[in-house]
């Protein structure tokens, strides 16, 4: 069993609380359903949200999933111009047999256009 990275992203239609958990929810359930993770095969998670999203941390969507054990880092992604606004990033640190080809990385909302090569259908 290896390590490896499973990437993702969603934007968020308001920096509302409920709307900022709500889409983190969905990205790590599209992950995990993708994947098959088992939450106890995840080493640990990194978030980044964009500077326009403050008013929840995305990390605590993980916590009300039950990912109590598991380490979780937010941080503020580097603002870049013409970036995509309010959009949540993530990062899961996860030991698989999977090879990197096998690992499905989920994006959804207007992040797809971040990165349409992974983009299914």
């Amino acid at each position: 069993m290896v390590c490896r990275g499973i990437r993702g992203a969603i934007t968020v239609e308001s920096n509302d609380e409920q709307a900022i958990l709500k889409a983190a929810r969905e990205l790590l359930e599209s992950i995990v359903a993708a994947n098959g993770v088992a939450v106890e095969d995840v080493v640990s998670v990194l978030f980044s949200v964009t500077p326009d999203l403050d008013a929840v941390n995305p990390a605590r969507a993980a916590r009300e999933m039950g990912w109590s054990h598991t380490p979780l880092l937010s941080v503020q992604e580097m603002a870049v111009g013409n970036g995509l606004p309010r959009c949540i990033r993530v990062l899961i640190h996860w030991n698989t047999d999977r090879s990197p080809e096998q690992v499905r990385h989920i994006y959804l909302g207007e992040a797809r256009i971040l990165r349409p090569d992974l983009v299914e259908g």
